[in-house]
Formats: structure tokens, sequence, C-alpha cells
């Protein structure tokens, strides 16, 4: 009897207590998250400087920059789906400053632009730096004869249009050169925060193993005791 009670509590206790360890680490996680989120948004708005020398994603990822330059062509449309907007495409064009030559990121156009005439000319941006995570194993290869992307590969991207691998999410283009722009900048309510569904769903499963446990528990003794009295 001893020996039937004993190994299920033993593996409900574990079972228990590792599943609320999981969830107590998605709380940490949470707030380490929510603390690196509010750094990010500091880091997004604050006052734009000079396009540094050299920027690198680990050391100026969103940081807020401004520049003045001229576009160039060609482009190239990386195809999404904006909230409010439905699907259409990202434009990116090189972008001269200073002698150099980096990737611009202007904003969201609709689809049946995608053929149309957009000028090239001097602006002033105002932006931030940004390197989006947005490629995987199931990420299809560019059309490159149509231009069309199916993310934002900065490398890939800075090779095709001969740029430095630097890309400037525009917030405000001065002046606005092409009509049905419509800017889509950096912002951190694209950054995927699970980790409070996380933890409620590791809270539950330990209820449930818990419960579990004390109903077989409760049936192991149940049926002991009918077995015990069935004897005497």
């Amino acid at each position: 009897m001893k020996r039937q009670i004993a190994i299920p509590l033993v593996f409900g206790v574990i079972g228990t207590a590792i599943l609320l360890g999981l969830g107590l680490w998605q709380v940490q996680r949470l707030g380490e998250k929510q603390a690196e989120l509010a750094e990010i948004a500091q880091r997004i708005a604050k006052t734009p400087i000079a396009l540094p020398g050299a920027p690198v994603e680990a050391d100026d990822k969103y940081l807020a920059v401004e520049a003045s330059g001229v576009f160039l062509g060609p482009e190239l449309h990386v195809l999404v789906g904006a909230k409010d907007l439905g699907a259409g495409y990202r434009l990116i064009q090189p972008f001269e400053t200073q002698g150099r030559r980096i990737l611009v990121d202007r904003g969201f156009f609709d689809l049946e632009a995608k053929d149309a005439e957009r000028p090239a000319g001097a602006a002033r941006l105002i932006g931030n730096l940004h390197w989006p995570d947005e490629v995987d194993g199931y990420t299809p290869e560019p059309d490159m004869d149509r231009g069309i992307w199916f993310a934002r590969d900065v490398p890939a991207m800075a090779g095709a249009l001969e740029t430095e691998p630097v890309l400037l999410v525009v917030r405000q283009e001065t002046p606005q050169l092409t009509n049905g722009l419509t800017p889509l900048p950096v912002g951190g309510a694209n950054i995927p925060n699970n980790h409070l569904q996380y933890a409620i769903t590791w809270f539950l499963l330990a209820v449930i193993w818990a419960g579990m446990t004390g109903y077989f528990l409760w049936r192991t003794g149940r049926t002991a005791r009918a077995a015990k009295g069935k004897t005497t």
C-alpha cells in the first residue's frame, strides 16, 4: 500500500515542482522582456542624431537618426501585410548621403502601385536604424526579375543594391517625394512578448498535474481500503 502511494506521490510532487518552476521562469522572463521593450521604446523615441560612421546591429539597432541625401534606384519591393492597410509592399531604395549609400525603407504602398513611377530626388529623413529578423528556413527566395522580396534581409538587399548593410526605416521624409506612401516606422508593438501566456500555461499544467496526482492517490487509497474491507 505504501509503495503504491509513494511512487505516484513522488512523480506528482516532482512534476508539479518542475511545471511551477517553468511558470516562475516565464514570469521572470516577462519582467526582463518588459524592461527590454521599455528600453527599446525610449531608444526609438530619442532625439535623432547624425548617421554614425559605421553602425552595427549590436550597438545601433533602433537608434534614432537623421540623414540628408538623394534617393537612387533601383527599388526593391518587400511583400507585406500591414494592419488597416491590407496587402502591399515596403519600398526599399538606396540613399546617398555624405558620399555613402545606405538602404532606406520608405514605407508602404498598395499592390496596384507596384509599377508606378516614383521620382528620385533630395530629401531629409528621420527614422531608426534596424536589422529586422524576418528570414527563416521557410522564407522564399526573392524574385530578382520582378524585384519582389518576401522579407527584409539587410545583408542580401545591400548586396543587391550595392549599399552598406544599414537600413534606415523612415519615420518622416521631407519633402514627401512620392504620393501614396505610408511610413511604417519601427515600433515595439511588433516585437513578440508571449511570456505571460507561457507562464499561465505552465501554471495551469501544474494545477492539472497536481489534481491528477491527488485524484490518483485518492482512487488508490479507496481501492486499497475496499479490498481490505472485503478480506475482513
